[in-house]
């Protein structure tokens, strides 16, 4: 998708000379933004403006707004899988680092509430022009979520008759929508509380 803009098109990566800070900057601004209003109602003109850009180095870079979403969707989700990641311990009982890892996720939604509003309201939609992105984002997150759910099988005794499909499901939903929930409608509610409701999920598929 071209705006005919310097010539700039779809797919468009930052230059190498355009530091990781510019881009971090530009995913800031516009997910308080696109949180704010939608993906929609955020032109360019904005996004450039609140991340102290010129709208001409938006284009250059990323080619129209489409594509700017795009990228930074997958920074968002580049952002939560290394904190997601960054947990693993290799002798760490499984359910403790699975209970850290819903830990970094609520960090993730409390340091970036648009970016999970953004996911929520843009994922669902039919049709959708980032739908064949969220499926591919959606699977690197849930791929994070089963190896943790393998680890833990390998440890304790679980039920089989969860299929293990649907519990990633589960927990993925439960992450948004507990987390989103707390921001929104409960902020007395702490991280820890939030975790511990996520956690029943496997305190019910682990057999005592």
């Amino acid at each position: 998708m071209s705006t005919g803009h310097d010539g700039a098109g779809e797919g468009k990566r930052l230059r190498p000379e355009r530091t990781n800070a510019t881009k971090q900057r530009l995913f800031e601004a516009s997910m308080e933004l696109i949180g704010e209003r939608g993906a929609a109602g955020v032109t360019v003109d904005e996004i450039a403006a609140a991340a102290g850009v010129s709208k001409g180095t938006v284009y250059y870079n990323f080619g129209s707004k489409s594509d700017l979403i795009a990228q930074l969707l997958r920074h968002g989700v580049d952002i939560m899988l290394a904190r997601l990641q960054g947990i693993a311990a290799p002798d760490a009982d499984p359910l403790d680092a699975m209970e850290a890892m819903l830990g970094q996720a609520m960090d993730f939604m409390d340091d970036y509430p648009s970016f999970a509003r953004l996911w929520v309201s843009e994922n669902w939609k039919t049709p959708n022009e980032w739908g064949p992105l969220f499926a591919e984002l959606r699977a690197e997150l849930i791929a994070v979520i089963g190896a943790a759910l393998e680890n833990v099988a390998r440890s304790y005794p679980v039920d089989t008759r969860v299929a293990r499909g649907s519990l990633e499901a589960a927990m993925f939903g439960a992450i948004f929508v507990v987390g989103l929930d707390r921001q929104t409608y409960n902020p007395e509610r702490s991280k820890e509380q939030s975790v511990a409701a996520v956690m029943t999920l496997m305190r019910g598929y682990v057999l005592r």
